[in-house]
């Protein structure tokens, strides 16, 4: 038996995800691409490339940025160039934040 978690989305996650659906279900069209081909030009189902063109929120986000890059829709930069630089630069403040953030205690009494 396998429990299954009930997740909710907010209505901005939803629409995003709808629209990036869209985006795919229209660059798959303006190539003249048909489901199974770019199902399997991207090693999926059909069936899982009808639900992120749905916008399902469950499907894997390598999958929906794999299929993006395949039919010409830009995410981020079309310069990958750019993109490593733009890594580089959040890796460098990464690297000066806090490794963990830490709620703070909310038994701790204060007397004074």
């Amino acid at each position: 038996m396998t429990n299954t978690i009930t997740r909710s989305y907010s209505r901005l996650a939803r629409q995003a995800l709808s629209y990036l659906g869209s985006l795919v279900r229209a660059g798959r069209i303006e190539k003249k691409m048909s489901m199974q081909e770019l199902a399997e030009r991207a090693g999926i189902s059909r069936d899982m490339l009808y639900r992120i063109e749905k916008g399902d929120p469950r499907c894997e986000i390598g999958v929906v940025f794999e299929l993006a890059a395949i039919v010409g829709i830009p995410l981020f930069d079309a310069d990958t160039n750019a993109i490593q630089a733009r890594h580089q630069e959040l890796s460098a403040r990464l690297a000066l934040m806090p490794k963990a953030v830490h709620s703070p205690r909310k038994d701790v009494v204060d007397d004074f």
